[in-house]
Formats: C-alpha cells, structure tokens, sequence
C-alpha cells in the first residue's frame, strides 16, 4: 500500500489538481486535516471509504489508522491543507512510515499565498519593486523558529513577506517591520482563502492590527506585507518579453535604417 500526502489547497474544491482529485476517489481510507480542509474536498472518496477528521486527533492516532490500512494492504489519502510541503507538519509522519518500511507519496497542492494573489488579481513580485518572497511564520504557541530565522532578520531584506500563524501577533510584528517598511506599508490579511466566508483585510503598518480586531480574526489567516501589496502606478516592465532583449526562443528581429 501507499500513503498519499495530498495538497488539498487553501479550501475551494476547485483548486484541487486532478491527480489530488484521483487519487483521493480511489483510495479505501482517507485521513483530513479537517480544521483546514472542508468536508467538499474529501466528498469525492469512494463509496464505503473509511474518511476520518484528524482534527481532533493526536499524531499518534492518526499514524494507527495508517498503520492499520498497511495491514489490510488499503492505500491512504493523508490531505493536507495548501501545499503539504510548507509547514504541513508530514515530516514526522514520514519518519514514522520510513521506520516501518511504508511506502509513501507527495501530491502537491495550490499554498495559500499563490491562491490570495490570485484572489487580490495582482501579482507578488513586480519588477524593480519586490523580486522575492519570504514564507514565515511567528512562534507563539506552536514550535518554536530555528535561530537567525527571526522576523528582525528577514524585514531587514524589506522584501515581500508572507507570515503564517501570526495573526495573533499583530502588535510584535508592527514593531517589528515598520522601523524597515514605514508605517504606511501595505498590508493584506487574507482570512480563510478558498473558503466561502474568504475575507481580504487591506491596511497598513499602522492600522491593519485595528483593522482586525474590528473583524474578530484570530486564526486561519495569512498576512501579506510588502511594497507590491499597494497601488503601483508605474514600475519597469519585465524584459522577458521586451523586443531589445533577445533570448534563445526569440533572437534579435533586424531593422531596417528608411534612410539608407
């Protein structure tokens, strides 16, 4: 048998891929992080599957139902929120499976910036104004951040950044990024993308934590801090498709001097 971790997305059904979609409809046991995931996503399940919410459910638990199927020979959907890779906590899941000689698999998903952008209809890294993106989070009650990776560190790049779990922590991360962005850098809080209740908060440094508060957000919310968040009406257009610079796929077109 095989145990899929399966990106799910940010919540919309839609923005499942079709291997996700497949693989889901085909496997007997199906395991969903269900305070992440909606019920929709796993609705495709075969008929008669064992589809359980590990919400409640301790990781030693869900490794059981995993370890159970094994015997049984009934291969696994694990579906994860967004993209299982960024902070989709399968690294402890894997080392548990390759101790006991279980084959897994990796089915990525749409993360939850790349769905916000979408929503927002803007794209996150605008030449000459913001070329990077740095996914982090703030510690608070999960595990704690490796030393160096500190928000001070990272608002130093004054790149785009994308905070997880720190919705919570809106006073320490105004103090800490407006001393590099400025109290009037844009800010989006992007609640519950995908999500029939989605909600996108715009602000600033100085007012989105206000902004907030007056929406009662406390979890399921990314933050989205960067130059590339505001009203740009000028910016350097991209060279890829400039026609003075050519590449491989489109060499340098001659002119013609009228003159001659």
């Amino acid at each position: 048998m095989t145990v899929y971790f399966i990106g799910a997305g940010p919540g919309d059904p839609e923005l499942l891929t079709k291997k996700a979609e497949r693989i889901i409809g085909e496997c007997p046991v199906c395991l969903y992080a269900g305070s992440l995931v909606p019920a929709e996503v796993v609705a495709c399940a075969p008929q008669g599957a064992r589809v359980m919410d590990t919400a409640p459910m301790t990781l030693d638990e869900t490794h059981a139902e995993i370890v159970a199927a094994h015997a049984n020979g009934q291969d696994v959907a694990r579906v994860h929120s967004g993209d299982p890779s960024l902070y989709g906590a399968i690294a402890e899941q894997i080392r548990r499976l390759r101790t006991e000689g279980i084959d897994y698999q990796i089915v990525p998903g749409v993360p939850a910036y790349a769905a916000a952008a979408a929503a927002l209809g803007q794209e996150l890294t605008v030449p000459e104004i913001g070329q990077s993106i740095v996914l982090t989070r703030v510690s608070m009650k999960s595990t704690s951040m490796p030393e160096g990776e500190t928000l001070e560190n990272f608002a130093r790049t004054g790149t785009t950044l994308a905070i997880h779990l720190g919705v919570r922590a809106f006073r320490e991360i105004e103090r800490v990024l407006t001393p590099h962005y400025g109290a009037d850098c844009p800010v989006v809080v992007a609640y519950r993308v995908g999500w029939p209740d989605q909600m996108f908060i715009r602000g600033t440094l100085s007012d989105i934590r206000e902004k907030v508060r007056a929406e009662k957000i406390t979890r399921t919310a990314l933050i989205l801090v960067g130059p590339v968040l505001g009203e740009i009406a000028e910016f350097t257009e991209s060279a890829l498709y400039d026609p003075a610079i050519p590449h491989v796929l489109r060499p340098r077109v001659a002119t013609v001097d009228v003159d001659q």
